[in-house]
């Protein structure tokens, strides 16, 4: 009981913390946005419907997001992270997704890639199968603001250049991480927007 309690005053204490937080709103541009979403190959269900426009809420905020989006395979929860890492990098601010497996991790880098990368979104992936000459690549893109969108696994947490100019933390299967790495991502849920 006692350990429970103590994890509800870490948390009201974190949203206490993030309500008193102040930045500047990811607004986006209508006519660029509407034409991505146009480029979804799906219809929309009611449910993404409706979770797009609290996501869409929460980042036209002046305060950061902090939103656990939830449902079955298929629902569609890929595409909604996708549009509010365009919201976010319309903005000028970097995206890192993180996966508890290279597997997942190269799912999403695909979705992310296929999806982003034609309205000019740099989308790039660090996991243990890209060479050391590519991570050196990918940290001169992020260094240089030539890279927009991060995917990648824990390895992510452990070099602060993956880290530079976050504006949006998207972490998919959380309770998938171990204690060290939820310890570390409860360190960005202070100041950057989290989905």
């Amino acid at each position: 009981k006692g350990r429970a309690e103590g994890v509800v005053q870490h948390l009201l204490n974190l949203y206490i913390k993030r309500n008193d937080l102040f930045r500047l709103p990811f607004l986006g541009d209508s006519q660029l946005e509407k034409q991505f979403l146009s480029g979804f190959s799906y219809v929309d269900t009611p449910d993404q419907l409706r979770a797009w426009k609290e996501i869409s809420s929460d980042l036209s905020s002046c305060s950061p997001m902090d939103r656990l989006l939830c449902g079955d395979v298929g629902f569609g929860k890929t595409e909604l992270a996708i549009r509010a890492a365009f919201r976010v990098v319309l903005s000028k601010k970097r995206v890192v997704v993180l996966a508890p497996t290279t597997i997942l991790a190269g799912q999403l880098y695909s979705s992310f890639s296929a999806r982003l990368e034609p309205s000019a979104v740099s989308v790039e992936m660090v996991s243990r199968f890209r060479s050391r000459g590519a991570l050196s690549e990918i940290k001169k893109h992020i260094l240089k603001g030539k890279n927009d969108v991060l995917v990648g696994t824990h390895a992510l947490l452990n070099d602060d250049i993956y880290l530079n100019n976050i504006g949006l933390f998207i972490i998919d299967e959380e309770h998938r991480f171990g204690v060290v790495h939820k310890e570390k991502i409860k360190g960005f849920k202070a100041s950057v927007d989290v989905l």
